[in-house]
């Protein structure tokens, strides 16, 4: 959402399998409460508002280019991008498949973590992680603050300076 919103050609890949879609929240900041699968709906929308492309596949390779990343999926073929963002969740097998270095998750019931800098970054350039693969806590408000800290740092390097995202209420 925030690199669309920033004016970066975006694509969300997902596979609707996130172990949000089996959440109840009424710890989220701002929301009452909601069910994890509102949430991601209202998320995929806010994306697609902002000029997101979104498609429903399962990433099953990433690989260097000379231009970059070449993101495979298992059915919709292959995107190529400068940075991606893993955010799978708990689960690390993408990112062990292609060489990102992970380390012992420090969560309950998350035993390994994709092993990143302060700011998101893995061993591989241009491959970050978010998230609860990260290594941050499982809570929603937590794993999409911690996306989009991790958004932010990449427009900032691709701006050439710190890109900060803040709306204003407008009056009559």
């Amino acid at each position: 959402m925030f690199a669309a919103k920033a004016g970066k050609k975006t694509l969300l890949i997902d596979n609707d399998k996130s172990m949000t879609k089996r959440a109840w929240m009424e710890n989220h900041y701002g929301i009452m409460e909601i069910s994890g699968p509102d949430l991601i709906e209202i998320g995929k929308k806010q994306a697609a508002k902002f000029g997101a492309e979104l498609v429903a596949d399962q990433v099953s390779n990433i690989t260097k280019t000379e231009q970059g990343l070449l993101v495979e999926t298992a059915e919709k073929g292959s995107f190529e991008a400068k940075h991606v963002i893993l955010a799978t969740g708990a689960l690390v097998t993408l990112a062990e498949a292609i060489g990102v270095k992970t380390k012992e998750g420090t969560e309950p019931r998350i035993k390994t973590v994709v092993d990143v800098d302060a700011q998101g970054k893995t061993n591989i350039e241009g491959i970050w992680a978010a998230g609860t693969c990260a290594g941050v806590s499982v809570h929603t408000i937590i794993t999409s603050g911690d996306g989009a800290k991790v958004a932010i740092n990449i427009i900032s390097e691709l701006n050439g300076e710190r890109y900060v995202d803040h709306d204003v209420l407008k009056t009559n």
